[in-house]
């Protein structure tokens, strides 16, 4: 018989969770939850174990904050609790809460070559580091690292370190952003705001009033051609995240592969694909020949948070990946 456990991927707006087979690592019984409905991360669980009427002892949540102890406490969201409290009330006999990205970096090991879209580059070479990172409401990095017969994931708070300007558009758009800011990370470039913060610097550095759109619209108009600072926001959006998924293949010599997740790049797959991305990748000048042969993957997966946490639970009750 089939033993499930529950797993969760919970960020500033969704509460997604899903029974994990143990024996397989297969996700099903998907929900997804508004974080708006409920008045606590327990509650939602609990809800969900009851409509789903199973017994669960063993549970890892995903969650988009830093995890430092026992006291969890939502970046983007009011959910605040103890994680030995909630493991208490819940009847678990254990409980794992990891960072959201923590949980990408476990997936990569469980995926296929039908859930990812490579972006040149040779083939990924085994046991060899790994890189994630992915704009979404935020600007989320993690790297992986094969050890044992382990998989240890490092997780971070990459999306935080300086944005690092390499031309002089760039170098135009940092002066606006630090006028605003103070300090310019690269989260406030790579993420959904980020964008539209890109957007705007374009247009002010041009000596011209930004219209108030959302991520959305700078997306839409550029695809459209409807409007060239939407577009060159866009261009730029793309070559910025090539140097920086660079940059994290430089730190730990990821030829395991470079991969990106979060919900932006996928909307606009064509245009990503034509985009300066790749090129900015590899422009590191004297390591350009390091970088060409490292490959960068797009991951295709609809729930790597899911799939991840179920990896990591099952790595951390002994089984082998």
């Amino acid at each position: 018989m089939n033993k499930y456990s529950l797993v969760g991927d919970v960020g500033g707006t969704n509460a997604r969770l899903a029974l994990c087979s143990l024996d397989s690592g297969k996700i099903s019984h998907a929900r997804t939850f508004s974080g708006l409905e409920f008045d606590s991360l327990e509650a939602v669980i609990s809800h969900y174990l009851a409509e789903e009427k199973q017994q669960i002892e063993d549970a890892c949540i995903a969650i988009a904050c830093p995890i430092t102890g026992d006291w969890v406490a939502m970046t983007n969201h009011t959910w605040a609790f103890s994680i030995e409290e909630m493991k208490k009330n819940l009847g678990l006999k254990h409980l794992e809460v990891i960072n959201d990205f923590t949980a990408v970096s476990m997936a990569i090991p469980m995926l296929g070559a039908d859930d990812v879209l490579q972006f040149g580059g040779q083939a990924a070479q085994e046991g060899k580091p790994v890189a994630v990172y992915g704009a979404g409401t935020g600007l989320g990095v993690a790297h992986l690292i094969h050890v044992d017969k382990r998989w240890l994931s490092l997780p971070g708070e990459g999306g935080h370190v300086d944005f690092a300007p390499n031309s002089e558009e760039e170098d135009s758009i940092l002066e606006v952003l630090r006028d605003e800011l103070g300090h310019v990370s690269a989260e406030r470039i790579l993420s959904g705001p980020g964008l539209v913060n890109l957007y705007r610097a374009i247009v002010k550095s041009d000596h011209r009033l930004p219209e108030n759109l959302a991520p959305k619209d700078v997306t839409e108009r550029a695809l459209a051609d409807t409007c060239i600072d939407s577009r060159r926001a866009l261009s730029l959006f793309c070559v910025i995240m090539g140097r920086f998924g660079g940059n994290l293949a430089l730190t730990m010599g990821t030829f395991g592969g470079v991969y990106i997740a979060g919900g932006i790049v996928p909307r606009f797959l064509d245009f990503f694909r034509a985009s300066g991305f790749r090129g900015a990748f590899e422009d590191k000048g004297r390591f350009k020949d390091y970088l060409q042969d490292i490959p960068v993957f797009l991951i295709t997966h609809d729930q790597p948070g899911l799939l991840g946490a179920g990896a990591h639970l099952r790595q951390s009750l002994g089984m082998t990946l």
